[in-house]
This record gives C-alpha cells, sequence and structure tokens, in this order.
C-alpha cells in the first residue's frame, strides 16, 4: 500500500534581496494513509512552505514528494484530483447559499447537476450544516463557514486532506465542534495532513506529528510517545505537556516563548 504522504530529501532555496534563503533544507516525511498528522513549527520554521510544496502550489528545488501515490513533480494535475486543501482563510462566495456553494465545486469536479445534487447533500449532513443549506453564507457564523469550507475540500472525495489552521479566530465552542468534524472525516478513511497553531489541538487530534524548526525536522513522534520521550529524558515527577515538547525540540524557553509558542 502506498503511503499518504511520503517525502525525500525535500528542499526549497529562495533567492531574495538578502542572497538565498534555505526555507526547508532536506525533510523526509512517511504518513501512512488513514492517520491525522500534525505539522507544526515556529513562524519562519519551513512549514507553510513544505505544505505548499505537497500541495503543489509551489515546486520543489530538491528531493522528491509523492501524495496518494502521485509525484508532486511530474503529475501535479494527478494530485490535485485526489487532495482537498482547506487554507486558513476559507474562499466563500457570501452570496451563494451553502448548497449552491457545494454543487458548484461539484460541478467543477466533473459531476452531473444531479449527482452534484446527491453530493452536496450527503456533505451538508458530514458537516451538520442541512438546516442552513438555503441561507446564504454572510448569514453562517465563523464555525460555520469553517465547517462549510471543510465540506467543500472533501467534494472530490480526496484520500488527503490538508487543513491549514483550521479552528484559527474560532471561539472554544466552535473549535471543539470542528475537532469532532475532523475525526468524522478521519473515519471514513480519509488521511489528514493537519497544521494548527494550537498544541492543545494537536495533541487531541493527531495521531502522530512532527516539528519543523529552521528547515529541519527536529522532532516526530505520537503526541504520547514525545512527552514520554521528554518525561523520561529529564526524570520529570509529572508528564510534560506538548508545549514543553514544543519548546525543548525548538531551544525555546517560556521566556522566549510567551509571545510565539502557539504561533506555530
Amino acid at each position: 500500500m502506498s503511503l499518504a504522504v511520503e517525502a525525500v530529501g525535500v528542499r526549497k532555496h529562495y533567492t531574495g534581496k538578502d542572497g538565498d534563503v534555505e526555507a526547508v533544507r532536506g525533510v523526509d516525511l512517511a504518513i501512512p494513509p488513514g492517520q491525522v498528522f500534525g505539522f507544526l513549527g515556529p513562524n519562519g520554521a519551513g512549514k507553510s512552505t513544505m505544505v505548499r510544496m505537497l500541495t503543489t502550489l509551489m515546486t520543489l528545488t530538491a528531493g522528491t514528494a509523492r501524495v496518494a501515490g502521485v509525484d508532486v513533480e511530474t503529475d501535479p494535475h494527478g494530485v490535485r484530483r485526489k487532495i482537498g486543501v482547506a487554507l486558513q482563510e476559507a474562499g466563500l462566495d457570501p452570496r451563494q447559499t451553502g448548497r449552491e456553494l457545494l454543487v458548484l465545486q461539484a460541478r467543477l469536479f466533473g459531476l452531473s447537476r444531479s449527482d452534484a445534487t446527491v453530493r452536496a447533500h450527503e456533505l451538508l449532513e458530514l458537516v451538520e450544516l442541512t438546516d442552513a443549506a438555503d441561507r446564504r453564507i454572510k448569514g453562517y457564523s465563523g464555525g460555520m463557514k469553517r465547517r462549510l469550507d471543510l465540506a467543500s475540500a472533501l467534494v472530490n472525495q480526496p484520500e488527503v486532506l490538508f487543513l491549514d489552521e483550521p479552528t484559527t479566530g474560532l471561539d472554544p465552542a466552535s473549535r471543539v465542534t470542528v475537532w469532532d468534524e475532523v475525526r468524522r472525516i478521519n473515519e471514513r478513511g480519509t488521511t489528514v495532513f493537519l497544521t494548527t497553531q494550537y498544541l492543545e489541538e494537536a495533541d487531541q487530534l493527531c495521531d502522530r506529528m512532527a516539528i519543523i524548526d529552521g528547515g529541519l525536522i527536529v522532532c516526530d513522534g505520537s503526541p504520547a510517545d514525545l512527552k514520554a520521550a521528554l518525561q523520561a529524558r529529564t526524570g520529570s515527577a509529572t508528564e510534560p505537556t506538548l508545549d514543553e515538547v514544543f519548546m525543548d525540540a525548538t531551544g525555546r524557553t517560556r521566556a522566549r516563548s510567551a509571545g510565539d509558542v502557539q504561533e506555530v
């Protein structure tokens, strides 16, 4: 069985006004199908660059990457047919209804009008927006818009779903609702590649996670294993938090991290 996401020696170099920038300096990933995988890192660590390469929005400088068994460099269109992407800023037309948006997305993927209508209904039920399906999106709450954006990313029944900070800006109740949707999507067999600025979110949702810093993976494993490893190494009497794992892996102290440790 192919890995859901595989990267070997991936690098990305830029030439900017200050010279060459090594945004990603040799990243390896091997994510089996069916996982919720968390990808975290401080600002400027290379996280967003890596995600953009995996989703075919940016070319690789070196290395290879495959998503759902398809090479991102040699067959980017093939990759796009197999992935869903929900970015931090939801791309929703406020003048449409939720149902209209999903039907349009399905039609763009080549479904007939009748099949598109059926698919839209299935997705509205999945994210529990059936009652609001025929309301204009401009009247949706932030949480409802995020759930509709998740549904939009699932129209083509992707094998791998990339979620970029799906709960940023939401209130605690809406965040928990989105967590439930992510779990439900994953339970249906979709691999989820999640970037998040909330370490608690990674702890709750992820089967495995990796922390990138300075363009390199500095920590990789399940949240429980990473906390256990830090506890064993430090001899702490209590289990560390994922915040402490993050700070240890990236060489940050509490003072240094006060304003940015959650910005991952």
